[in-house]
């Protein structure tokens, strides 16, 4: 064949390939999409998963199924997903502990590599700080002050998650020494700290709100860098002890497998924007303690290639290392 002849068998080729694949974005979905939360039924980030998949189910009038895979700090759940097909049938719904477990050397796996980055639901506000009922501070600044007299311990969801990023930043911006306890997920450790088992917990406002109402937990302060829209009377942290001090930004995502046909996240990005937007959808999400995003593949990369610089500053500054 002429040189002539491959070019344009190649052309055709590519143009055939185009229309697949925008076809393929067209008729996306087909069957159910499994949508796998690398954590246990019942936390924060299983009800952002849930309301979202149940949306958007909605208006495209198909099924998306919530896979809950706890376990290993959300990287079960994460080489479940690298390892599916790039179909857009099998999805990843995650927060920046998929990172961090990649900084801390944990991970298997190349997020940006291995993973498209598809839409972020929402940015965090920040994190409750509460004490069980029996611990006797009843502002940070007490807090600090006991901390520096005796043992304190606090859960977290596991190692390198943000609520363990948050606390130990606690530790070096205040000068105690907390004690790390980590748990499996986030319901885990709500229950430990409600139970007694550990004395306090940097938390999701939505999981801890209906503790604070029942009085089995007593918050001290937000971590925001300002007062929690839905609990104004409670302090921000650097208002009510430690100057300064503020966390937030903590994104929540959806992630295909790579190679995923851009068609196919567009699709996905369109329709979750939509859900996004949705009024009992952004309650939900601000009542969880995030802010409604919506931003697309492109611009949510960029924001997880920050992280990575930012996370690991905190990480080295705090000497987090694996137990």
């Amino acid at each position: 064949m002429s040189r002539l002849g491959l070019a344009a068998t190649a052309a055709l080729a590519g143009v055939a390939l185009a229309i697949a694949s925008s076809a393929s974005g067209q008729t996306y979905p087909t069957r159910p999409i499994r949508l796998v939360v690398g954590y246990p039924a019942g936390g924060t980030i299983d009800g952002l998963a849930r309301t979202i998949g149940a949306q958007v189910a909605g208006q495209i009038d198909g099924s998306i199924v919530v896979d809950n895979r706890g376990g290993a700090n959300g990287m079960i759940g994460a080489g479940i997903v690298i390892k599916a097909p790039p179909d857009g049938y099998t999805l990843l719904f995650s927060p920046p502990a998929l990172i961090v477990n990649q900084i801390l050397g944990q991970a298997s796996y190349d997020v940006l590599r291995e993973l498209v980055p598809v839409v972020n639901i929402g940015l965090g506000e920040g994190s409750l700080l509460v004490v069980h009922p029996s611990v006797p501070a009843r502002s940070v600044q007490e807090l600090i002050a006991l901390a520096r007299t005796k043992s304190l311990t606090y859960g977290t969801p596991g190692i390198g998650n943000t609520q363990h990023l948050v606390s130990e930043m606690f530790n070096i911006r205040a000068g105690t020494r907390l004690v790390h306890v980590p748990y499996k997920g986030i319901a885990p450790a709500v229950t430990a700290v409600v139970s007694g088992e550990v004395n306090l917990l940097f938390g999701p406002p939505a999981i801890i709100v209906q503790h604070l109402k029942a009085g089995r937990l007593r918050a001290l302060g937000f971590t925001g860098e300002k007062r929690w829209a839905l609990m104004p009377d409670l302090p921000t942290v650097a208002e009510s002890g430690l100057p300064g001090f503020k966390t937030s930004g903590a994104w929540q995502g959806i992630f295909a497998p790579a190679r995923t046909p851009s068609a196919i996240v567009a699709r996905l990005h369109a329709q979750i924007e939509k859900a996004i937007q949705v009024p009992r959808v952004r309650d939900f999400i601000r009542a969880a303690g995030y802010e409604p995003d919506g931003r697309d593949s492109a611009r949510f990369r960029s924001l997880i290639e920050a992280d990575f610089e930012r996370y690991g500053e905190v990480i080295r500054a705090a000497g987090i290392k694996l137990e």
